[in-house]
């Protein structure tokens, strides 16, 4: 821009308007002092500065406008002819040459200049300036520059704050160790980091951007999941989370979660997807390997109990389809109890193994054959037209079973008992059949065993025997038949930390009722509420008086049943529980099982919360042996996970033995878990879970469970 201007006889920034103010020449016309006083008011309102100095080595200022002040912090005066205040002097000295570089080059050719640089005010203070100017001759012929300084401290610093803040993100996203990318709505990648690159084995980012023309085809195994990704982000505008098997440059397969989000422009458009990759593979193997375990028997592949309702849903619904029948048996092995004693655990695992293979032989592709737990197996056999048919194909597997086997060295025979009941003429649902099978199989074993027997009215027999020691149970729980017996926990040194309590049953009628004939009963008549409270009281008033074990209060470990979740007045009762008996919360840990966290989870979830807030510890019984949801395993507020004896069992022959008990371990250690493993028989079972970070065991290896005198010796041997 051009500060020359129409004012008779005065340059536009002359030394005296500097000094003095703009104003006109004695004897100049009206019109003329008019002008002069009107630019004066106009320069003086204008923010920066304008000005007029000589072309020489210090830019000596000839004119200033009164916006110097507020820009500088000099007054026109001081600055006007004053070589210390000169505009070489204001600016800063590392962008001195710059400016006279630019500026005189402006001058040879005759063009207007532009450029920004710094300032040093009056009070130290460093400020951009965007300076504009063009030189032209004044009144006496001198060389000079007319132009105009602006702050532009503001912009300059919002710039300067921009790139640094670009400069980190680049940095972060370059340097992450997290893959990052960015993609278009049509499948190419438009930013990838090198951690995203060498996760998908490309060696650098520009190789994985030019070779992947479409994610959904290039990249996913399941090209339909591309849509998934753009589905979930068109409808919540983010996915978290999304797991997706890919492939390779080198061909292999790896499983990744991905995290992303849209960035749209002001209008709404969608201009990218931005977010991040994780190598998920080794989670996902893992979380594979306890899906399995949890719908399949670990010991011999079987499906599992979690998987009968299924299996026998689809069979009732193809069955309904055609008109036929469905036949649920009841498989019980006879005399297992007396080969696992005499030959071992590890001979019994083996029979079972050989067991199962046989029945699986034995049935269709059709039908289904369950571990169902123990030495019992469940058989679904679909499309049956009559009993007949039935009938041919037990025939079939009662000899299969029944055929010689050799075990450790020895030809052994076994036998099976088996009870069969009808969908639908016996029952409509999976409990309803497997209560009668199992009054079926009960009447074989009773018979004589080795033989099935399909269930009738005439069996009621065993619903009264059931009656009989339902009465029985109550009388007990209403004479104190049952006693608390306790079962140590010792952690890697060998000392003991706590005791899991046990209920057992010495009937005066009946003698010595095993926990598993009267616990299940308990809990379907709900006599397992009083036994549970019995049981909660006289473990808290046994633990208070426990001594101290190196300087630690021993804990208790007391199991919940479902029902008990289910009452309301449960964290009111424990609450009672530890002010009567004067336990401190901590020393209290509650044990539940995996299936009563599949039942109702988000009341599960309030219970054991309000539980927790009392300050006692919950934990995870026979984990493995249920189906639970890992995201449930998050949300539940657990301090304990407990290794079920099924996969502590042999553990210590390493590789596949020992898959699933180090999955737990890593699982519950990822979730800052007390892992504690059942069942430990073995110094080398003991040893190898220990090596793996389980914290604590119990089993009897370290003590068998054992009345309350015979603790009270334990604590004082443990104690020397």
């Amino acid at each position: 821009m051009s500060f020359q201007y129409s004012v008779p006889r005065l340059g536009l920034l002359s030394p005296l308007a500097g000094r003095v103010g703009l104003g006109a020449e004695q004897g100049a016309a009206a019109a003329g002092v008019r002008g002069v006083a009107a630019m004066n008011t106009l320069f003086a309102n204008l923010d920066g500065m304008f000005f007029r100095c000589l072309v020489d080595d210090d830019w000596t200022l000839l004119s200033v406008s009164p916006g110097c002040r507020e820009l500088t912090g000099h007054a026109p005066r001081e600055m006007v002819g004053n070589p210390r205040l000169s505009l070489e002097s204001l600016t800063h000295p590392e962008d001195r040459a710059a400016v006279r570089g630019t500026i005189l080059a402006a001058l040879d050719t005759g063009v207007r200049y532009r450029i920004e640089y710094r300032i040093m005010c009056r009070d130290g203070e460093e400020k951009w300036v965007l300076e504009r100017g063009m030189g032209l001759r004044d009144e006496a012929g001198r060389q000079v520059i007319d132009g105009y300084l602006e702050d532009i401290t503001d912009r300059v610093q919002a710039q300067i704050q921009l790139a640094e803040t670009e400069l980190r993100y680049r940095s972060i996203f370059e340097n992450s160790v997290v893959g990052m990318f960015q993609s278009s709505e049509s499948g190419r990648y438009l930013a990838a980091n090198q951690a995203l690159a060498t996760l998908y084995r490309y060696p650098t980012p520009e190789s994985l951007i030019s070779s992947l023309a479409d994610i959904a085809t290039g990249l996913y195994v399941d090209p339909r999941r591309r849509a998934d990704f753009k589905r979930l982000i068109q409808r919540d505008g983010r996915v978290g989370d999304f797991e997706s098997e890919v492939v390779c440059r080198d061909g292999s397969r790896i499983w990744i979660s991905e995290n992303a989000h849209a960035v749209c422009a002001p209008d709404g458009t969608l201009l990218y997807y931005e977010g991040t990759v994780e190598d998920i593979t080794e989670r996902h193997r893992y979380q594979s390997v306890l899906q399995h375990q949890a719908t399949h028997d670990p010991l011999t592949g079987l499906p599992n109990r979690n998987l009968l309702q299924d299996r026998l849903e689809q069979a009732v619904q193809l069955a309904q389809r055609q008109g036929s029948k469905v036949a649920l048996a009841f498989v019980d092995l006879d005399n297992f109890k007396v080969i696992n004693d005499s030959l071992g655990h590890a001979a019994g695992d083996q029979l079972l193994i050989e067991i199962a293979g046989r029945l699986r032989q034995s049935l269709r592709g059709i039908d289904t054959v369950a571990r169902y737990g123990g030495d019992e197996f469940v058989l679904i056999i679909g499309e049956q037209a009559s009993s007949d048919d039935t009938r041919q194909l037990l025939e079939r597997l009662l000899a299969s079973v029944q055929a010689p086997l050799t075990l450790e060295g020895h030809a052994l025979r076994v036998n099976c008992s088996i009870g069969v009941g009808v969908y639908p003429d016996d029952a409509p649902d999976l409990d309803g059949l497997l209560r009668v099978a199992d009054v079926a199989m009960y009447h074989a074993k009773k018979t004589g065993k080795g033989q099935y027997h399909f269930y009738t009215r005439d069996l009621n027999q065993v619903a009264q025997d059931r009656f009989v020691l339902e009465s029985a149970l109550q009388r007990a729980i209403e004479h104190d038949e049952l006693t608390v017996v306790y079962q140590p926990k010792t952690d890697t040194a060998g000392r003991v930390r706590g005791f899991e309590a046990l209920v057992r049953w010495n009937s005066a009628g009946q003698g010595l009722v095993t926990p598993d004939r009267f616990i299940p009963l308990a809990e379907e008549t709900g006599q397992i509420l009083a036994i549970g409270e019995q049981v909660l009281y006289a473990a808290c008033r046994t633990a208070a008086s426990w001594p101290l074990v190196d300087g630690q209060a021993l804990g208790i470990a007391v199991n919940l049943s479902a029902r008990q979740l289910k009452e309301p007045g449960l964290p009111a009762m424990v609450a009672d529980a530890l002010a009567v008996s004067g336990l401190p919360p901590e020393c209290l840990e509650l044990e539940i099982t995996e299936s009563m966290i599949m039942g109702d989870v988000e009341h599960t979830i309030r219970v054991l919360r309000s539980i927790k807030a009392l300050g006692v510890r919950i934990a995870v019984d026979d984990f493995g042996t249920g189906y639970s949801s890992l995201s449930y395993l998050q949300r539940l507020p657990i301090d304990t996970l407990k290794i079920d004896r099924s996969f502590v069992s042999g553990c210590d022959r390493g590789g596949k033995a020992m898959a699933i008990p180090h999955a737990i371990i890593f699982l519950g250690k990822s979730l800052n878990l007390h892992i504690v493993a059942e069942g430990v028989e073995t110094g080398a079972e003991r040893d190898m879970l220990a090596v793996c970070g389980c914290n604590e065991f119990q089993g009897y290896l370290f003590a068998r469970p054992m009345q309350l005198a015979a603790v009270d010796d334990y604590l004082r041997a443990a104690l020397g």
